[in-house]
Parts: C-alpha cells; structure tokens; sequence
C-alpha cells in the first residue's frame, strides 16, 4: 500500500511540472496568527485534514490571518473549502468573509452545501509577490474554513477525498519517503490517561518513548478541552495515575486546566519521553503482521515524521493504529438471544437479539454564567428543529449522542454538530425566561468526549459475564470496583425526550479483573492497546471504560513494553514466558 502511496506521488508530481498555471495552497490550520479560530483535527480522517473553527458561542471570533508568497503577481480566482453545517431556509450558522490584502470579497462563504466542497470565492488582482489572507467570522456559530486556494485559472481543486488527498501532498510537494526518521523503544500514539500513563511506566523502565497526541494539551477526556472527571480505581497504579490526574473536580470544570499543567510537567521530566503535542498519526506501515513504523502530521505545519519502534501501544480510542494495521475489531452490539450463536461466548445483559451497530454515544459539555447584567442571546433558528422546547443553562454526561443511522468515527463530525445545536438550542429557550437574562455561554466543548467505538480484538474478548462472575485472571493487571453502565438514549423509552439525552443502565458489582491479554492484537503481533479500544465486547466496556481503569491497563501496556524490550519478544510472549514478571511490576511484589 505504502509502494502504491509513494509511487501515485511520484508520477503526479513529475506530471504537475506540465501545467504552466500559477497557483496556491493556503492550509487554514496553518494560518501565522490564527485569531480567535482554533484548529480542530478531529474528522480528519473523515474530511482530509485539520481546519479552522469559529467557536465563539454566538460571538463573532476575532478574525485570522496569514501572510502568502506567490508564485507570481496576476488575476487569482479564489476557492475554499468550507461547509455549511446547519442548511436551510434560514442564513446559515457558520458564515464568513475572506480578504485579500485589505479587499474583502463580496461572496459569503460557508452557506450552501452541507457537505466538504469548494465555495467559489471571486477573483482577485494581486500586484505584489507578498499577499495578505484574512477569513472574518459573522456570528460566532462555529463556522470552518479548510484551505483557500489561488489560482490563475477558472478551475476548482477535485472534490473526492482520496483524489483531493493525493492532490493536497502533489500541490504542496510533500513527499512522506523523505520525512524525518526517529526511532524509540515504543511508540506511544493516543495522549489521554492510558496514553500518558503507559508513556511514564515505559519511561520509568528505562524505555525511550514517543508520546504522540494531536492535540496541544494532555488528558484526553479528561483534559480542560473535554472536561470529563475521571472515575474508577487507581488500585497499583495509584501513584503513576496521581502525576497525570486528581478526581476532584465535577464535570466540566475550568479546574481541569490544573490537571493539563500537572500532566505537561510530570512528563516532562523524563527525559526519555519525547512528547509530540500537536501530531496526528495518519498511517502505519506493517510487514507481514507487525508494524514497522507510525506516520504522523502536524496539525497546523503539516510537517510529517516517520515514528519507528519494536513495540507500539495504541491510545487513540478510535483504535486507529490498530485499524490502519489491519488489526481485528468489534464494532456495535453482540447477540445476547438465548439461542443466538454468542449467548455461550458473551452471555450480554442489554443486548438486542441480534447483533447490531448500536454503541453508546459522544457528549458536549457546557457551561453558563452569571454575567452580572442583561446579556442578549442571538436567534439560532437552525437549532430549534433539534431542540425543540427543551430548555437548559448547563449539561454534562447526559448530553451524548448515539443513533441507528450515524457511526461513532464515520460520522463523527455530524454528531458534533447535531449537539452544537441541541446546545445553542437548549440555551437560546432558557434565555428567554427572565431568570436567565443575566446568563451567558461561558463554555461549550467543540471536541467530542466518546464512549465507544472500535474496539481492537485481542486473545481473550473481556465480557459482562467475566465483571459479573468476578472472574479472577491468573493474567490480570487491572482491577475495578466501579458499578458496569451502559448508556442509551432517553427517546427509546420515552419518544417525548429529546434525542440528545442519554440514560445508564446500572449492573452492581463488588469489583472485577482484566486481563493482560485483552490488551494485545490477536494478529498484529507488536501492538498493545489500552483505553477504551481495548478488546472487549459492548458489554465488557461498561465498567471498566473510564479513565482510572483505562489508566490502569496504560500502566501494564507500559511496563510489557519494557518486557517486550528485554527478552526481544511479542505482547504474547510475555504472557505466555514472562506474566509472573510483569504482574510483579504491575503489583509492585
């Protein structure tokens, strides 16, 4: 796959030296001064790269801008790629207006379709080789802006995504066969608890790591951009857990930020922790049934690097690394009829008859506050169709998404928008009622907290019968005593609910074990997994998915790479040769 990959490069590269047309390539990620716009890299995968988002809450953002070098001076049409995330008969949520050197265009940009495309901008005449690029937010409703692209001649970049991906690296004359090589012990790809915590065990090991995480702040979930509390036991793993979290602040709390200081600064101390904070891996190359090295790109450069190592623990939750790898993996529900064909292997308590898609959902968390005075709040008529009457000031755990028709990873962007507007929907009826009048958005998540999606196979399938029957594992290296839920949405008892609520079904349980062998590819043989992709059915994922037990399997994945380094030998091998070592550094006896 990498040969075809370099190859395709290759011949359009040469084959671009025909064309004679001046043209541009402006990533919006990696504008100089990025304004009030953040970059949000989390549909890459979905949409073909990072961009930029106008988060105001209602407030228009302060405007981003960048300096360009041209080719050459001359009459430039111009495009961007944008989406309008909230159609219909109404103006659209997320427009915006581009200028170039102090011109604005007369198009608005960000209405239309609400798919990725490129809006025609208008044209421009350019007389100097430096130009200025500036997008002006107009309502502070989460517009996007991808790229801008200028060109000499009437004609858009290509619309498909693997076409308009192989153009991308063409036009901008990337070449991943000449990106910078660095090797390590492990590889560490996913910076939430698990990720953060197998990166300290490794590194205490005495393990050279690579921690790579997409973002600029640690924590996952858990991190002050996510603001979901963590819960479960810290059990041996109480004092690597303590440098990367504390469990005293509710959800969606502005003291998270204390825990990203906290965790920026104990990682920082090992020196052989290499953290790679706003890198996001794209692609793995694999030999036979192992991966032999991990791409990653950063998020506003695009600069790309070549991570390679012997061992490699997958943190993403999406389960990605696995996935590029070819890795086995469940997705959905299992058979819990008693006479379907895994009642004997799974034995699930609310499960359908038959297997189906159905996961438990992502949340937005939100804040208001007290502003002190009156505060208007605009009309968001492209809410109210999610919404309804419902009305609130504040949601955290409930406010989750989940539905038959949309995938957790396929159509993540969606389900991010679909609470956006729940949200923005939900406040806009409370504001009306004149106890609100001094109330104000004072925080609201654009990046997804997820439950549940990819879970990677490994050589045993964790299970609610083995948190039921409080299985103990002659393997085990994670315990917990957190009661097993499963989340649902409201509406599917009570139609009158909103589609945005979910509920917990509770199973009570003393405590329960996991296995080390849940956290290793069955078939990809140098790949650990911890966090919530870790081999388990939907079930099995109940208790043991919040971030002190995920903690918990990131310590043993840590220290089993610290194995797999000493005996040379796979994930597998250390169970097989080396458990009564490796539960002694887990244990500490």
């Amino acid at each position: 796959m990498m040969g075809r990959f370099l190859l395709f490069w290759t011949l359009i590269f040469f084959a671009s030296c025909a064309n004679q047309s001046h043209n541009l390539l402006v990533e919006a990620e990696s504008f100089e001064d990025t304004g009030g716009w953040v970059v949000d890299p989390q549909f890459t995968e979905q949409m073909g790269s990072p961009y930029l988002l106008a988060h105001g809450l209602g407030n228009p953002v302060k405007n981003a801008s960048t300096r360009i070098s041209l080719p050459s001076p001359g009459r430039y049409y111009i495009w961007v790629r944008t989406r309008d995330w909230a159609p219909g008969k109404w103006d659209a949520p997320g427009r915006f207006k581009i200028s170039v050197n102090g011109k604005e265009l007369k198009r608005t940009l960000g209405t239309g379709k609400d798919t990725w495309s490129w809006q025609y901008a208008g044209k421009v005449k350019i007389k100097t080789p430096v130009a200025r690029i500036e997008l002006r937010d107009l309502t502070g409703f989460d517009g996007r802006c991808d790229a801008v692209y200028l060109s000499t001649i009437m004609e858009p970049p290509p619309e498909e995504l693997e076409e308009l991906n192989f153009w991308r690296m063409r036009i901008k004359g990337e070449d991943p066969s000449k990106a910078e090589k660095l090797y390590y012990d492990l590889v560490v790809v996913g910076g939430g608890i698990a990720g953060c915590a197998a990166s300290i065990a490794a590194a205490e090991q005495g393990l050279k790591v690579a921690l790579i995480h997409d973002r600029p702040v640690l924590g996952g979930n858990a991190s002050s951009e996510i603001r979901v509390h963590t819960e479960g036991i810290t059990w041996k793993a109480d004092r690597i857990l303590r440098m990367i979290n504390t469990v005293h602040w509710p959800n969606g709390s502005p003291e998270s930020v204390i825990d990203d200081q906290k965790r920026y600064e104990n990682i920082s101390r090992y020196n052989n922790i290499s953290l790679f904070l706003n890198w996001r891996a794209f692609y793995v190359t694999t030999v036979r049934d192992s991966i032999t090295s991990v791409y990653a790109r950063h998020t506003s450069s695009g600069e790309i690097k070549q991570f390679c190592a012997p061992v490699y623990i997958d943190c993403t939750g999406d389960g990605w690394i696995g996935y590029w790898a070819g890795a086995d993996y469940m997705y959905g529900r299992e058979d819990s009829s008693l006479y379907g064909e895994n009642w004997e292997k799974y034995g699930e308590l609310w499960s359908p008859e038959r297997a189906d898609n159905k996961v438990m959902g992502a949340s937005l968390l939100w804040r208001s506050a007290d502003a002190g005075k009156p505060v208007e709040f605009p009309e968001v008529p492209w809410a109210i169709d999610i919404a309804g009457s419902h009305s609130a000031t504040s949601g955290t755990w409930q406010w989750e998404f989940s539905s038959d028709t949309l995938h957790q990873i396929d159509d993540a962007e969606y389900i991010r928008d679909y609470l956006l507007k729940a949200i923005y929907g939900s406040f806009y009826n409370a504001k009306k009622k004149p106890e609100n009048k001094n109330l104000e958005l004072e925080w609201v998540g654009y990046l997804l907290g997820k439950r549940e999606s990819r879970r990677l196979v490994g050589d045993y399938i964790y299970t609610f019968r083995d948190e039921k029957e409080m299985r103990e594992f002659p393997d085990a290296v994670a315990m917990e005593t957190r009661n097993i839920d499963v989340h649902y949405q409201q509406k599917e008892l009570d139609p009158a609910r909103p589609a945005f609520l979910s509920e917990a079904l509770y199973y009570k349980v003393d405590h329960y074990y996991i296995p080390f062998r849940s956290l290793y590819s069955r078939n990809i043989k140098n790949l650990m997994m911890a966090g919530r992709c870790f081999s388990c059915s939907h079930v099995g994922l109940g208790g043991p998915r919040v971030m002190h037990t995920t903690g918990q399997m990131g310590v043993a994945t840590g220290y089993a790479a610290s194995l797999c380094l000493k005996y040379n030998a796979t994930p597998r091998e250390i169970y097989i040769n080396h458990m009564e070592e490796l539960k002694k550094l887990v244990w500490g006896k």
